[in-house]
C-alpha cells in the first residue's frame, strides 16, 4: 500500500539524554522521508548533546558518551536537518508529546527558524490508543468476548477485571516479552509475585510517580528541576526542597514516603558525624575534691633579750 501524499511526510524518531523536553538533548535522530511518488529518503545522524548521557538513558538506547564524543553538535547540523525535512509534514510515535517538542527546542537553541505554521503532524500512537481503546469494557470484550452488564457499577466492574486477568494469564502464559534492555522473559505467569513485578515496571515509590526507584533501588525524583537525582542527593545540596514539598500540593502518601526518606537521611548524618574529642561531663560522676591551701600558723611573739641584741651586733658588725 502506498500513502496518498500531496507533499512529503517525514517520519522521525529521537534518542535523547532523558525525557525532560526543556532540558534534555538529542543524541541521535533518524528521519524517513516518504515522498509523494512512493520513494523514500533516509537520514540518520548521531549528535554530541554537549552534556553527559545518564546511565539509565544509555541502557535504553545503547548510546554512551564515548559513542558521540566526536560527533557534531545539534547546532552544527541544524540547518542540514531543516533543509532535509524541507516543507514536509511530520509523523512519529508519541511524537506530538515528545519528539516534536524536543526537536523544536533544539532548533530554537541553534537559532534555526523551523517553521511549524503550515505543517501537519501525525502521531501514530494516538491512532493506536484511540482505535484500540484501553478501557475495562474494551479489555473485557477483547479477552473474554463479552460485554459488561451494568458497566460502571462497582461489582460488575470488579468481576470483569477478575475474569480479564484470568484470560490474560491463559493467553500470555507462553508469550515472550522483551524489555527496554533487550531482556526476554515470559512475565505473565499464574503467580502474584511475577505479576506484581511486571505491572510495576516503573518501580514507583509513592504511586503518584513523583518518586521512583532507579536501577540501584535508590529513590529518585521523577519530576521538576531535580528529576533523575536521588532524593538523598537533593537533601544534601538543597534541604529546603523537603520543606517545599511538605508544604506543597502533593498527595499525602507522597509526603509520607518523603518524610521516611528524610528521617533515614538525618539518621545517616548523625551516624557519620565525627565524634567530639572533648567528652561532656557525666552528671552522675562525683566531682573531684580539691583541698584548699591552709594558712600558715604564725609563731608566738618572743620578747627581745640583751643576748639576742648582742648576737645581732656580732652578725652584722654593728
Amino acid at each position: 500500500m502506498k500513502l496518498n501524499l500531496n507533499r512529503p511526510l517525514a517520519f522521525f524518531d529521537l534518542e535523547t539524554t532523558g525525557v525532560n523536553v526543556g532540558a534534555d538533548r538529542i543524541v541521535e535522530i533518524a528521519i524517513l522521508k516518504a515522498m509523494p511518488d512512493g520513494s523514500e529518503q533516509i537520514k540518520t545522524l548521531r549528535i554530541n548533546p554537549e552534556m553527559p548521557i545518564p546511565l539509565q538513558s544509555s541502557l535504553i538506547h545503547g548510546i554512551y558518551d564515548k559513542d558521540i564524543a566526536n560527533e557534531p553538535t545539534f547546532k552544527g547540523v541544524a540547518q542540514e536537518l531543516s533543509d532535509f525535512i524541507g516543507d514536509a509534514d511530520l509523523a512519529g510515535y508519541n511524537s506530538n508529546r515528545f519528539d516534536i517538542p524536543v526537536l523544536l527546542e533544539e532548533f530554537l537553541r541553534a537559532g534555526v527558524d523551523f517553521d511549524m505554521s503550515d505543517r501537519k503532524f501525525v502521531d501514530v500512537q494516538n491512532i493506536f490508543h484511540q482505535m484500540e481503546q484501553r478501557t475495562l469494557r474494551a479489555a473485557y470484550k477483547f479477552y473474554c468476548d463479552k460485554d459488561i452488564v451494568n458497566a460502571h457499577s462497582a461489582e460488575a466492574d470488579i468481576t470483569a477485571t477478575y475474569h480479564v486477568l484470568l484470560a490474560q494469564i491463559e493467553r500470555y502464559k507462553d508469550t515472550d516479552f522483551e524489555d527496554k534492555q533487550g531482556n526476554i522473559s515470559k512475565p505473565v505467569q499464574n503467580n502474584v509475585e511475577a505479576l506484581h513485578i511486571f505491572t510495576n515496571m516503573n518501580k514507583p515509590v509513592d504511586f503518584a510517580g513523583r518518586m521512583v526507584f532507579n536501577e540501584n533501588d535508590e529513590e529518585i525524583f521523577n519530576f521538576g528541576k531535580h528529576k533523575g537525582k536521588t532524593v538523598e542527593q537533593v537533601f544534601d545540596t538543597e534541604p529546603s526542597y523537603y520543606a517545599w514539598m511538605k508544604q506543597g500540593d502533593f498527595p499525602l502518601y507522597t509526603k509520607k514516603k518523603l518524610g521516611e526518606i528524610w528521617d533515614r537521611w538525618n539518621k545517616k548524618k548523625v551516624a557519620n558525624k565525627p565524634a567530639n574529642p572533648s567528652k561532656p561531663a557525666n552528671p552522675n560522676q562525683p566531682r573531684p575534691v580539691f583541698n584548699k591551701p591552709q594558712p600558715k600558723k604564725e609563731k608566738p611573739a618572743v620578747d627581745v633579750t640583751n643576748d639576742m641584741l648582742e648576737q645581732l651586733k656580732m652578725k652584722f658588725g654593728k
